[in-house]
C-alpha cells in the first residue's frame, strides 16, 4: 500500500549542469556506493512522517511490526533512489537489507527486484538464495509484497512449488505471507494451481495479515478466471476466515457476495 506524500516531504535534489559532484552519491558518480545511498536516504528523512509510519505499520509492543524504525520516506521518493542507485552491487544491497531502518530494507528489496529482472541466471540464483537466507529482515507486509512475487515466485516453475509449501507451514508470519504472495507471479501468467494449493494450506492460519493476503490472491485469480475462483470458494468458503472471504469475493456481484457471507451458496 503506497503512502501519499505531503508538503513536508523533500524530493531528491538535482544539480545544475557542470556543478561539482558531492561525496554522497550524485548523478556524476560512476559507481554507486552503500555509503552514498544511505546518506541520501537519511538526508531525505521526514521525522514527522516517520512517526506516522510507526503507527501505520504497527510497531508498538506486541504488534506485528514491534520495534521497527522509520525514516519517513514516501514510496515515490524511494523508487527515485532505486533508479539512481540501480548499479549498487549485490553485497552492498544485502548489507542494506540488514538495516534497522524500514525504508533502507525496502529500498534494498526494490534494488534486488531490479537486479533480478536484469540479471543472468547466475545472478538471479544468488539473489534468490540471499532472499531466502534473510527472511528475518523481510519483516513487514509491504516488504514482502514489493519483492516476493519477483524473487521467489519468479524463480519457480508452477509444477514445483515445494518451497512455497514449506514456507506456508513456517512458524514465521512473514514467510507464510511470502508463500502466498509469491504465487502472484503465476497468477499473472494464468497459472492458478499454485495459488489454490497455498491458499488451501493457509485456510486456518490465525493471523489477519495472512487472511488478507490469501483473499487478495484469490481475488486476483477471480479477475482472470471467475469459474476457477468460484470452484475453490464453493469447496472452502465455509472454512475461510471472514476477512479472507470478504477480500476474495470483493469483485463479485452484491447478490452473490451476500450469499457467500450468509453461507447459502
Amino acid at each position: 500500500m503506497k503512502q501519499t506524500s505531503d508538503s513536508r516531504t523533500r524530493q531528491p535534489q538535482t544539480r545544475a549542469r557542470g556543478s561539482k559532484a558531492n561525496t554522497t552519491g550524485s548523478a556524476h558518480d560512476t559507481t554507486p556506493t552503500l555509503a552514498a545511498i544511505r546518506a541520501e536516504l537519511h538526508e531525505l528523512a521526514d521525522p514527522v512522517r516517520g512517526v506516522h509510519s510507526q503507527r501505520f505499520f504497527k510497531t508498538g509492543p506486541g504488534q506485528y511490526g514491534e520495534g521497527d524504525k522509520f525514516l519517513g520516506l514516501t514510496v515515490p521518493v524511494m523508487r527515485t533512489l532505486v533508479r539512481k542507485y540501480r548499479g549498487l552491487d549485490d553485497a552492498s544491497t544485502l548489507e542494506l537489507l540488514s538495516s534497522p531502518w524500514h525504508e533502507e530494507r525496502l529500498v534494498a528489496l526494490m534494488l534486488f527486484v531490479e537486479a533480478y529482472d536484469r540479471g543472468d541466471d547466475s545472478r538471479r540464483a544468488g539473489i534468490h538464495r540471499a532472499y531466502l537466507d534473510n527472511t528475518r529482515h523481510i519483516n513487514n507486509w509491504d516488504l514482502v509484497d514489493a519483492s516476493a512475487g519477483d524473487i521467489v515466485g519468479g524463480h519457480l516453475e508452477p509444477g514445483d512449488i515445494a518451497l512455497l509449501e514449506r514456507l506456508a507451514r513456517s512458524e514465521n508470519l512473514w514467510e507464510r505471507r511470502i508463500a502466498i504472495v509469491s504465487t502472484f507471479h503465476f497468477i499473472k501468467r494464468n497459472e492458478f494451481r499454485p495459488t489454490l494449493k497455498i491458499a488451501a494450506l493457509l485456510l486456518r492460519d490465525p493471523h489477519d495479515l495472512i487472511h488478507k493476503a490469501v483473499g487478495w490472491m484469490l481475488r486476483e485469480v477471480g479477475k482472470r478466471d471467475r469459474k476457477t475462483l468460484d470452484g475453490f470458494l464453493k469447496k472452502h468458503y465455509q472454512q475461510m476466515p471472514r476477512t479472507m472471504l470478504r477480500y476474495a469475493i470483493e469483485r463479485h456481484p452484491e447478490r452473490i457476495r451476500k450469499q457467500y457471507l450468509a453461507g447459502t451458496i
